[in-house]
């Protein structure tokens, strides 16, 4: 009994350091201790119009991509939260970019309802690979991503987020 306690115990704890391990070694430079900064990544993405957008358009900007799902409560609260601070702090280039890891339908039915006016991209699949590229080690949503103007990534976070703890991040990056 004691030793069956002991081997499950001591599994657990492997499997949480693995896990660390994994998180530390695919974590975007500057999220693992180190001072510099991973470059964001080329993304290139539809609206759900149909056009063809390249993250570059918003260069010089403090970006916060957020990906995000229709299917996704935490994701829907969320939302909201980041609008008003889009309209806040857009003067000082604050510059929110929705990647939807979803279908076109869902989020076009789900834009319609709401009032969200910041850029949205349709990802679907590819949004778990460039999500994992920037640091989504768990293929989580929310996923939020904070870029400074010098488009280096300078903070990601999985889970939800909201206004002061993004406040945090990105009212330096000013």
């Amino acid at each position: 009994m004691k030793r069956s306690s002991l081997l499950v115990t001591v599994a657990t704890l492997a499997f949480i350091g693995g896990l660390s391990v994994r998180w530390l070694i695919s974590a975007p430079e500057g999220l693992s201790g180190k001072s510099t900064f991973k470059p964001l990544p080329e993304i290139i993405l539809n609206d759900t119009a149909g056009r063809q957008h390249n993250i570059k358009e918003w260069q010089g900007k403090v970006l916060v991509l957020n990906f995000w799902a229709t299917w996704c409560p935490p994701c829907l609260k969320e939302m909201p939260v980041f609008q008003a601070m889009q309209n806040e702090y857009s003067q000082q280039g604050l510059q929110f970019i929705g990647i939807a890891i979803d279908e076109t339908g869902p989020v076009k039915t789900f834009l319609a309802q709401n009032q969200i006016s910041y850029p949205v991209l349709l990802a679907q699949d590819e949004g778990a690979k460039i999500a994992h590229e920037l640091g989504n080690v768990f293929n989580t949503v929310p996923f939020t991503v904070v870029v400074n103007r010098q488009g280096q990534v300078v903070k990601s976070h999985m889970g939800e987020l909201d206004r002061e703890d993004l406040l945090e991040i990105v009212k330096p990056l000013f």
